[in-house]
């Protein structure tokens, strides 16, 4: 199955779960934002980023301009369990 394909079945499986009059605020809070330009401003895939530090799951400080001394890097962020 290719991304695409899971994304739109997540999203249809999240569309049967959440009630209508509730889709319907978040739809146009989403309209809102994209309308605001927000988007503009963020990061691209290809996009060059400034050189960073962070810490990684073992709590150790892991610095970009290493990494890339490596190769490409491929950054991702999990937001944890809230």
């Amino acid at each position: 199955m290719s991304l695409a394909s899971k994304l739109d079945a997540i999203r249809e499986a999240g569309a049967k779960r959440v009630p209508e009059d509730k889709r319907a605020v978040m739809g146009a809070a989403q309209q809102a934002l994209r309308e605001s330009g927000i988007d503009s401003g963020f990061i691209k895939v290809g996009d060059r980023l400034p050189d960073f530090a962070l810490g990684n799951a073992r709590s150790q400080v892991v610095r970009s301009a290493e990494l890339l001394d490596r190769g490409a890097v491929v950054l991702t962020v999990f937001r944890g369990h809230w």
